[in-house]
């Protein structure tokens, strides 16, 4: 399975439509919350999705006749999502116990049935009618579609059947060190730059952020600064994204295995000095997308171990010696090989296959 996230061209009656229907999937999911927390207190037993959905004809959309204004896969498909929200909380208790849910914060619904792609960038969808999207949408049949809101613009997202296709490589096996000064470096020498594009916009950011704390909460003014300040957040976002799904597809497409390390994330970002630099560079972003796409083109993906010394072996005698993170050149004490650390390191990892 493949699937697809793009913007949608709307006019003010289509975005309207589509308020509705988040907001319908929004006031089921809170009141089958606080219906679940109730019977709980009662009987110690949590209905189920089924069950919430016939309460929920019986007792809520006869008294709300706005329910009947968009489709019924809004609220049916909240109510599950409510019972699948309990069940992680049940099995994966880090995830905590599920939240009531706010307007204007991940405002979502599911639509299933009649829905149609023609003309490259149109698509047909139950309740709302012929929708436009910015990009070319692939021409395949879509059984179910979710419609979500992030920084005042709505998004279309589906899944569909994919068939992977190898692609001519390149090259053989490439090394790939990933840091924070260079977003990646290469065993071929190849160098990616790392956009930073947080601290870049930090100080707009903190602007913004400025502005919104400033307004009187509940007024129209801090709702337009709120819109602002999320604009500015999705355009950081959206540049790392770019940049990290640009090297990811380079590599899977050109190189037959690719070796990364296996890097503990959540353990380097307990280092407050480089938490926020290791944050904007996406280090698990550009392990999930390097994952699937390898899996597309044709491509192994091999992560080394985590406690691979990479940045300690010399790569021409294998010598293994201490390397400060402040030192950037390695210098074999042996061989007396020198080298731009994060190179050596690609090179280290390359070799790694044929261990």
């Amino acid at each position: 399975m493949k699937s697809i996230k793009t913007k949608l061209k709307l006019n003010n009656k289509q975005k309207t439509i589509l308020a509705k229907h988040a907001g319908v999937a929004r006031h089921a999911y809170n009141w089958g919350l606080a219906t679940c927390i109730k019977e709980y207190e009662e009987t110690k037993k949590r209905p189920s999705a089924i069950t919430l959905h016939k309460r929920l004809v019986a007792e809520v959309k006869s008294i709300n006749p706005w329910y009947y204004e968009v489709s019924k896969c809004a609220p049916q498909q909240a109510l599950r999502d409510l019972e699948r929200a309990f069940k992680n909380f049940l099995t994966i208790p880090e995830r905590g116990f599920p939240v009531f849910k706010k307007k204007g914060r991940k405002d979502s619904f599911y639509l299933e049935g009649s829905i149609k792609i023609f003309q490259g960038n149109y698509i047909q969808l139950p309740r709302i009618g012929v929708v436009k999207t910015y990009e070319i949408l692939p021409s395949v049949p879509v059984k179910n579609v979710t419609i979500s809101k992030k920084a005042d613009n709505w998004y279309i997202s589906f899944k569909y059947n994919f068939e992977s296709y190898p692609t001519e490589k390149v090259g053989e096996a490439i090394g790939v060190d990933i840091g924070i000064n260079t977003l990646a470096t290469c065993s071929d020498g190849s160098k990616f730059a790392n956009v930073k594009a947080y601290r870049q916009a930090k100080k707009r950011l903190v602007r913004h952020q400025r502005v919104v704390s400033k307004k009187v909460i509940g007024s129209k003014n801090r709702r337009k600064a709120v819109k602002k300040l999320a604009k500015a957040h999705k355009k950081v976002a959206d540049i790392r994204a770019d940049a990290l799904h640009k090297l990811t597809t380079w590599l899977a497409k050109n190189h037959s295995t690719i070796v990364i390390e296996d890097l503990n994330v959540s353990g380097m970002l307990k280092n407050h000095k480089l938490a926020s630099a290791i944050a904007d560079c996406g280090f698990y972003e550009f392990k999930r997308q390097l994952t699937y796409k390898c899996e597309w083109y044709g491509s192994e993906l091999v992560i080394a171990d985590r406690f691979y010394p990479s940045s300690q072996i010399c790569s021409n005698c294998g010598h293994q010696q201490k390397m400060p993170l402040h030192l950037r050149t390695y210098k074999c004490s042996e061989c007396g090989f020198q080298a731009d650390r994060d190179f050596n390191a690609a090179i280290n990892l390359k070799n790694y296959v044929n261990q």
